[in-house]
């Protein structure tokens, strides 16, 4: 019976290290399954990661758009007032050209008046000096007149 009992002592003692094994098993199993959730979980968040820096930088590049949008807005407006402005020089310079033009034409003018006032003067002055020699010429012929007619 000893040899049954120790028999029985065996299966026990194995049944014992096989329900530890079982036991051990199964931790071993869902630490397996834990890291593999971990590893699972590791590979999504450097996934999430990626994606949050990619949206970053999306949101970088988007601003950066909307900036060079407002510069090249800004540029175009700034090519039209130069524009603007260089008709406007030009336009300044035609008038400045006029401007010169008529300043010279008014000092003309006003030599021209000055020249015709000189010459109406010089017009009157000598037809009083023709109407004086008239005047004198009738009367030194009336004068010569009378006196060679003179008895």
């Amino acid at each position: 019976m000893m040899a049954f009992s120790c028999h029985c002592n065996t299966l026990q003692h194995t049944a014992t290290h096989c329900n530890t094994l079982q036991h051990t098993t199964t931790h071993c199993n869902t630490l397996q399954h834990t890291a593999t959730h971990y590893n699972t979980l590791q590979h999504t968040a450097t996934h999430c990661n990626t994606v949050q820096h990619s949206a970053t930088q999306c949101n970088t590049l988007q601003h950066t758009t909307t900036h060079c949008n407002t510069l090249r807005r800004t540029a175009t407006h700034c090519n039209t007032l130069l524009h603007a402005t260089t008709q406007a020089f030009s336009d300044m310079k035609r008038t400045q050209y006029t401007t010169t033009h008529c300043n010279t034409l008014q000092h003309t003018a006003t030599h021209c008046n000055t020249l015709l006032h000189a010459t109406t003067q010089a017009f009157l002055d000598m037809k009083r000096i023709r109407d004086l020699m008239m005047s004198l010429s009738f009367h030194s012929n009336t004068y010569c007149n009378s006196q060679c007619n003179a008895p």
